[in-house]
């Protein structure tokens, strides 16, 4: 009687290494770099199997109070790229500063 091979399963140990490389707690948690030279934020993004490290905001420049024209100016300018979802800067900029 022969027996079936079960297919080798793959354990992954730990967390991915993105998450750990960017300091953040999991997928989709923005996360402050005050010493990064450049950008303010970094979060792991995550839409289904697709992973992606983004940076966004400027350092140094904090959101404007909701309703406010400079508020309502960026929100207006970067609108077609905040409509692309979790994988782009704009989105991440809007949700977390502005």
């Amino acid at each position: 009687m022969a027996t079936a091979k079960r297919p080798a399963v793959r354990k992954v140990s730990g967390k991915d290494s993105r998450l750990a490389k960017a300091g953040v707690s999991g997928y989709n948690k923005p996360k402050k770099t005050p010493n990064h030279p450049t950008k303010s934020h970094v979060v792991v993004a995550k839409e289904g199997d697709q992973v992606k490290t983004i940076r966004f905001g400027q350092q140094g420049v904090s959101g404007s109070p909701e309703g406010s024209a400079r508020n309502e100016a960026f929100k207006a300018r970067h609108a077609k790229n905040i409509a692309k979802g979790k994988m782009s800067a704009a989105y991440w900029a809007n949700k977390v500063k502005w």
